[in-house]
């Protein structure tokens, strides 16, 4: 087996050189375990916060140890009764080639007419967090104004086209042309390019002037302070990620904070770990992807050795949807 560990624990933004390959035997099957041949590996901003030896909701990386997230691989080899050789499954035995793991750590994938990566993205994790942080935590409801950051991204994309589909105005925040474009083809009825100059307070200002009733933040910083500055009475804000101070200890500003209090704003923070019955989620995102409501983006990068570039890659913008790697 082929693995990346962590050779340093990074110091801010992540290099090269903080991540390793290694070679490792994998032991023979013990009763009840598979092994798995990985397909496709994902990479997600949130696996930067385990590279830190800090106390988190998910423990940290282990320097020389084989890292871990989410995979899509083939049983290739099994002791279980349940589990199949040729079965496709998903699992957290991520960057590397292959795993042996107990087949209670693997999910067959869901009998549904997406490709299999898919499970990584849209019908991932990534799409989980979307539908249960608008829908649940924001309690989104149609004609509500909805404000997403990192609309581009793999989860900012799918809350846009959720939205959208349940019939809600949305403002999407994307930096470039390029992807400001592709967020419009998704629904977006406004697009914010972060990184056209103009202030992101004054921007969202003129595209929602009678303010917001939802926010989605993926980002932090000045879009927070923005959608707070905009915040309309009983505005309610789906916090799943601030990738702007992932690489850097610098607070948030929060500069319009006081807003929440006469505007009676709800800030509520989630894990997609919260939400254990998914087949309401995949019966829904189904039913809007038979109904032509929702498209699937992936930026890939080829081959077990691109990892590391491939995660650096997500705090550059260099993603469009998805990011993953090919095996």
């Amino acid at each position: 087996m082929k693995a990346w560990t962590l050779a340093n624990r990074p110091q801010g933004m992540p290099k090269p050189q903080d991540f390793a390959l290694i070679e490792q035997a994998l032991p023979e099957l013990a009763d009840g375990q598979v092994r798995v041949a990985n397909r496709w590996l994902s990479v997600d901003p949130y696996m930067r916060g385990r590279m830190n030896d800090v106390k988190s909701y998910v423990p940290p990386f282990q320097l020389g140890e084989p890292m871990q997230g989410g995979a899509i691989g083939e049983v290739v080899e099994s002791r279980s009764d349940g589990l199949a050789v040729g079965t496709l499954v998903s699992h957290m035995a991520g960057w590397r080639d292959e795993a042996v793991i107990p087949a209670s750590q693997v999910q067959p994938l869901p009998d549904l007419p997406v490709d299999p990566q898919a499970f990584l993205g849209q019908f991932g994790m990534p799409g989980m967090t979307a539908y249960y942080g608008l829908l649940r935590i924001a309690e989104a409801k149609p004609g509500d104004t909805v404000f997403v950051s990192a609309a581009a991204g793999a989860v900012g994309s799918t809350v846009v086209q959720i939205a959208k589909a349940k019939g809600m105005t949305v403002i999407g925040s994307a930096g470039g042309a390029d992807k400001g474009e592709w967020v419009r083809s998704l629904g977006a009825d406004v697009v914010i390019d972060y990184k056209a100059g103009k202030p992101v307070v004054e921007a969202l200002g003129e595209a929602a002037p009678d303010g917001i009733d939802v926010y989605f933040d993926n980002v932090g910083g000045d879009h927070l302070d923005a959608a707070l500055a905009h915040a309309r009475p009983g505005a309610r804000f789906a916090i799943c990620g601030m990738i702007d101070v992932y690489n850097d200890a610098k607070p948030t500003s929060l500069k319009y904070l006081a807003r929440l209090i006469g505007n009676r704003v709800r800030i509520q923070g989630f894990i997609v770990s919260d939400f254990k019955d998914h087949q309401g989620f995949y019966r829904d995102m189904a039913a809007m992807l038979g109904e032509g409501k929702l498209q699937r983006e992936e930026t890939v990068f080829e081959g077990l050795d691109r990892m590391p570039e491939a995660f650096l890659a997500l705090f550059s913008g260099g993603n469009k949807g998805k990011m993953l790697v090919k095996l």
